[in-house]
């Protein structure tokens, strides 16, 4: 009990000194630390006069509401959501959010009642793009006694829903007895493997595991099972470790990059305390927003993997890092 109430007021003094100090979690490199609020008529400029939107997002739709009313997109925590883009074609319904971003941040949030008990809940994400707007909201669905019993070897399904609660993306990995070793993930039945559908119940792609034995090594595959791209991690995957460590996408040739996937330093504190994670992703802004999806995807198959530490069995930690 003694140890919980520590790790409570090491997270809470983290908290207290970042509010201070810095605002974490910017993924670019050299921006601001703070996002820049929502500026319709900031946005609206930059179109008129030729100027490229933001990096990492595309120009938001009009506001047709009332004068003087708030601008929609605020929940009643106050974060700000990205406006649904419009008019787009031949786009799976709840993946428009995607066509003009070539960023992710997806956050991990804490847990108190698991850092207080040791008792593993479901995992909870928050999906934002470059500018801090949040494009979607990630909760986890498995078993209780999987949670406890099976630390990150569990299986589980994650929800994908937008601001509207509606759920677009299901990322589902189905529990495997022995699977994860790279040594011996040459097929399927060893390997672990997501499943991306948006929408549900239409399969767009999948992540899985491959056979290595220094780096991790994954497949991005179509709904066909045709390889798409390749990913490769760092030499040791570590939670804890104080810098970015990253896991390169690169094409069918294998060495020309097209975008990574990072797992982010979230701070002293909250990587000792917690096991709660912050990713980056970036693709190009005209990649198939359904291999998007999948790249998305993959964030939290690395993130049960590599980093998401047991609260209960420190023996679970950092599976496949060799």
């Amino acid at each position: 009990m003694r140890l919980q109430i520590i790790r409570l007021v090491a997270y809470l003094g983290n908290q207290m000194f970042n509010q201070i100090f810095n605002r974490e979690g910017v993924f670019r490199r050299g921006a601001p630390q703070y996002p820049p609020p929502y500026d319709q008529n900031a946005q609206g400029r930059g179109a008129e006069n030729g100027e490229p939107p933001p990096p990492g997002y595309g120009p938001p739709p009009p506001y047709d509401g009332p004068q003087g009313m708030p601008m929609p997109g605020y929940d009643a925590a106050g974060d700000q959501w990205m406006a649904r883009p419009q008019g787009i074609p031949v786009c799976p319904p709840g993946l428009e959010y995607l066509c003009y971003i070539d960023q992710l941040l997806v956050k991990q949030q804490v847990e108190i009642f698991e850092i207080i008990t040791g008792w593993e809940t479901a995992n909870r994400y928050k999906v934002q793009n470059s500018l801090g707007q949040q494009v979607y909201y990630a909760s986890e669905e498995s078993d209780t006694c999987a949670r406890q019993c099976c630390g990150a070897s569990r299986g589980f399904i994650i929800h994908i829903t937008d601001n509207t609660g509606q759920e677009v993306i299901r990322v589902t990995r189905e529990f495997k007895c022995g699977a994860g070793c790279p040594c011996f993930a040459c097929d399927d039945s060893w390997a672990h493997v997501v499943q991306v559908e948006a929408p549900v119940g239409n399969i767009v792609g999948y992540v899985k595991q491959r056979q290595s034995c220094f780096r991790p090594y994954y497949i991005i595959t179509d709904a066909e099972h045709q390889e798409v791209f390749s990913m490769t991690g760092p030499p040791c995957c570590y939670h804890g470790c104080t810098w970015d460590q990253d896991f390169v996408v690169n094409a069918n040739d294998g060495h020309t990059q097209v975008g990574k996937v990072s797992k982010q330093w979230s701070g002293l504190l909250k990587e000792m305390f917690t096991d709660a994670d912050n990713f980056g992703i970036s693709f190009p802004v005209n990649l198939d927003v359904k291999l998007k999806a999948v790249m998305l995807g993959a964030v939290f198959l690395i993130d049960f993997m590599y980093y998401e530490k047991s609260q209960n069995s420190s023996s679970s930690n950092n599976r496949g890092s060799m």
